[in-house]
């Protein structure tokens, strides 16, 4: 009898342990938020591998996006412009010039910006070498002569085994990009009833690309950039306004705090800072709350999450 009862209260002492370790994980990152929007996958702090694994390769190249899902990114984290014929292709800067020879191809083009150029003439310059120079130790060969990708050949290539992190990124340059956007995800089953909840979040500093985009699909995870050149600070009416269309806010990780953070996740947000890269702030903004960080080396920020413990 004596033993029943030991087992018995062993079990209820499992099953609490068991509680607290999963509402510990819900913490982080909950299965669906409470502003109604669709669940995001893992329940778990997410690894945002930013414009794949730019720290070792060139970004927003294949290798680069290949490299990430490698290092254990959870997401593929890529920014979406337009060319001038309408395709979207996959590069931060709104000018080919910094990480193209589009100034050496097109010489009396400048400022050689992305909508000036069908996607034939971008797919003529070499998105790699310019990476080679500038990160000598991280060189390859194999990095001359990198084609800048299409959205719709990263997603042929990686399909749904990857996690993808959009950005519209200058909407306002290129009327009509969420529409085409979504017809794009659409078409490759990463939206709609049959696509896994979560499997594409977007993102944009413009909140009416946002908008327009939540009221075509309601259901597709938001976040909310933000940049603050001072200490951050967001009001209540501010949160209740982002909770309206997003599951959360990413933000310049050096102008938070932890009040900001955890202010943020109070009210039902996630937050993600962006870029970070060194493992001293990694920890910091682990101990202040945050569900996810944007970095450049995904590897570094795995590493951390295995032996941060919590403060």
């Amino acid at each position: 009898m004596k033993g029943n009862v030991f087992l018995r209260k062993l079990t209820v002492m499992l099953l609490m342990i068991g509680l607290v370790i999963t509402g510990s994980a819900g913490s982080i990152a909950s299965a669906k938020e409470n502003n109604g929007h669709s669940a995001l996958p893992h329940g778990k702090f997410l690894v945002i591998g930013h414009r794949g694994a730019s720290g070792y390769a060139p970004e927003e190249t294949i290798p680069s996006f290949q490299l990430a899902k490698k290092l254990k990114a959870d997401y593929l984290e890529m920014d979406v412009q337009m060319t001038k014929d309408g395709h979207l292709i996959v590069m931060h800067d709104t000018s080919l010039k910094r990480t193209t020879n589009a100034e050496k191809v097109y010489p009396d083009r400048a400022p050689w910006q992305i909508k000036d150029f069908t996607l034939k003439e971008i797919k003529k310059l070499d998105a790699g070498s310019w990476f080679n120079k500038e990160y000598p130790e991280y060189a390859k060969p194999s990095y001359r002569g990198l084609k800048v990708p299409t959205l719709e050949e990263v997603i042929k290539k990686f399909g749904r085994n990857a996690n993808y992190y959009i950005e519209t990124k200058n909407p306002e340059l290129y009327p009509g990009v969420e529409k085409k956007l979504l017809n794009v995800l659409r078409q490759y089953h990463l939206l709609g009833p049959n696509a896994q909840s979560g499997k594409v979040i977007i993102q944009s500093f413009s909140k009416d690309s946002l908008l327009k985009i939540h009221k075509m699909d309601p259901n597709i995870p938001l976040v909310q950039l933000l940049s603050y050149d001072q200490p951050a600070h967001m009001t209540n009416h501010e949160i209740k306004d982002i909770k309206k269309y997003a599951v959360g806010a990413g933000m310049n990780f050096d102008m938070i705090d932890k009040a900001y953070v955890q202010k943020l996740r109070k009210n039902g947000l996630l937050v993600h800072p962006y870029t970070v890269n060194n493992e001293d702030d990694m920890r910091r903004l682990l101990s202040w709350g945050a569900t996810g960080m944007f970095t450049n080396y995904a590897d570094r920020l795995n590493k951390v999450l295995k032996t941060y413990h919590g403060s």
